[in-house]
């Protein structure tokens, strides 16, 4: 994809609002970061923790449970493997990483205008991922069906500012769980033509989404290029089970990207201090990014980080505090210089419900995200109860945020316009700039503005029902799915899935664990 054909900047990203909001869902493939990451560290930081993760990868190394070709890929690359535990020589991880991973990649779509770029100065924003419950201030909490599946991947359609569909965007545990994914990935397919994941927790499954998507885009195509993504989970500390491996190495195999993120709760899955957390982080997604490099060198792969706390005194998890949001910006560094595609942060919140503890730490969190440096950011909206539940109006009001970092992104321009001297020159002093030419220019664009938020007097405000937002959030919602409108698709290529949906559904008994 060109730059041309992506939207830059606060101005187009503010037009693009108005143009979703009237009608079809405006095109915004990704933005394009104007604005520099932050660095925590200094080179002396950087080069500690690089040794640590290079201490930790030669003496402790990681375990490999279940999958013998996983074992002999790395006994082949050089690694000292024992049994399931495989340790890596000084520089090994690296130097696969740094040979053959991209830069950057196309995701493509099945709507090319919808492709995103994932790498380089380009960030994509995805919905929340894998909640078994669903909640609405209206029915409160409750298991996810395919129902509520498809009324998120529709809500993801139909926001201009989440550029991919995401993939378990909640449980359908109304299906059985060897079948479901079929469900799910025809569910991005028919209702949306955005970018979107597969199944992960079987090797099975994980071919099978590849091959709904070969359905789509032909074999050759999906040979050459991503058209699906997989997301991997170490299951931390320092172990990949079988179905992790192997269904990493299925995504590596096909030429599709897999995304491979450790899950550390400091104090349980890692240890308590962050410089810790960090370096164990970066050695597991190192590690798994490498093996998809040993499987089949030059296929895309994101390098993911999953960082966050524990309330030591009852064991729980916390989402949106500060360390793991200090940790992104450190291993924002780090991939930099490694020079891989990034998957940081979300969304983060344990609040139940979309209340001010709720957005908050998922403020924090996102703002960590856009300045660490990441490139694809899942978790972007939905997410509730630390990832248990998929919430409708959490969605709508992570996305109003979401089309607030799209302006942030941007930066401010230096052009004539932006600095207005025109429009100083004809207003002059002690005068206000409301009926002047420069202010009429830029009226339509000139600042964002939220979908969700109340802004009028007090008087206006009550007079219309004194509304909060998690009830603004419910009508906006409720309205997204009242006038959605799904994209075409080619009746060939959807009665093709279908058949291979009967087929492989026909093909085993319903598993429901």
């Amino acid at each position: 994809m060109t730059s041309a054909g992506r939207v830059r900047g606060g101005r187009q990203a503010r037009q693009a609002q108005r143009a979703g909001a009237t009608g079809a869902p405006a095109v915004v493939p990704g933005i394009k970061r104007a604005i520099p990451t932050y660095d925590l560290f200094g080179e002396e930081g950087l080069v500690r923790i690089e040794a640590a993760i290079d201490t930790l990868l030669q003496e402790i190394g990681m375990e490999f449970r279940g999958d013998p070709p996983s074992l002999k890929l790395w006994r082949d690359a050089g690694a000292d493997v024992e049994g399931e535990r495989v340790r890596f020589p000084k520089g090994l991880v690296r130097d696969i990483v740094l040979r053959s991973t991209p830069k950057s990649f196309v995701h493509h779509a099945r709507n090319p205008a919808r492709s995103v770029v994932v790498g380089g100065n380009n960030v994509v924003f995805s919905p929340a991922y894998g909640s078994p419950f669903v909640y609405d201030i209206d029915e409160g909490r409750r298991y996810g069906s395919l129902e509520h599946f498809q009324n998120f991947v529709k809500l993801a359609y139909a926001s201009p500012w989440m550029h991919h569909s995401g993939g378990t965007v909640c449980e359908p545990v109304d299906l059985p769980v060897n079948k479901r994914h079929l469900d799910m990935v025809y569910s991005h397919i028919r209702w949306s033509d955005k970018a979107f994941m597969g199944s992960v927790t079987a090797e099975e499954r994980a071919e099978e989404s590849i091959e709904m998507a070969r359905l789509v885009f032909g074999t050759d195509f999906v040979d050459r290029n991503c058209v699906i993504m997989g997301n991997i989970n170490v299951n931390s500390p320092l172990v990949y089970d079988a179905a992790m491996s192997k269904a990493a190495r299925a995504y590596a195999r096909a030429n599709q990207c897999t995304v491979v993120v450790p899950f550390i709760l400091g104090g349980a899955m890692g240890p308590v201090t962050t410089a810790g957390a960090i370096a164990q982080s970066m050695a597991e997604a190192m590690v798994g990014v490498a093996l998809c490099q040993l499987e089949r060198p030059g296929s895309p792969a994101i390098l993911g980080n999953f960082l966050s706390s524990t309330a030591l005194r009852s064991g729980a998890p916390t989402f949106g505090t500060p360390e793991p949001a200090l940790g992104s910006l450190v291993i924002g560094q780090l991939t930099r210089r490694l020079g891989v595609p990034l998957r940081c942060s979300g969304a983060f919140t344990t609040s139940k419900i979309p209340d001010g503890q709720a957005m908050l730490e998922s403020a924090v969190s996102m703002q960590a995200a856009v300045q660490c440096g990441a490139h694809f950011i899942l978790h972007s909206a939905g997410w509730l109860e630390g990832g248990l539940a998929m919430g409708y109006e959490k969605f709508i009001l992570d996305a109003d945020f979401c089309s607030a970092l799209h302006t942030y992104l941007a930066g401010i321009p230096l052009d004539d316009n932006g600095l207005a001297l025109d429009a100083f020159r004809e207003v002059g002093p002690g005068k206000h700039f409301f009926g002047c030419a420069h202010t009429l220019q830029n009226y339509e664009t000139a600042f964002w503005d939220s979908a969700i938020a109340d802004n009028n007097s007090f008087e206006q405000w009550r007079d219309a029902g004194s509304k909060d937002v998690m009830r603004r959030a419910n009508e906006k919602w409720r309205a997204m799915l009242q006038a959605y409108e799904a994209p075409p698709l080619d009746p060939g290529i959807d009665e093709a899935l279908r058949a291979f949906m009967a087929k492989t559904k026909e093909s085993r008994p319903d598993a429901w664990h």
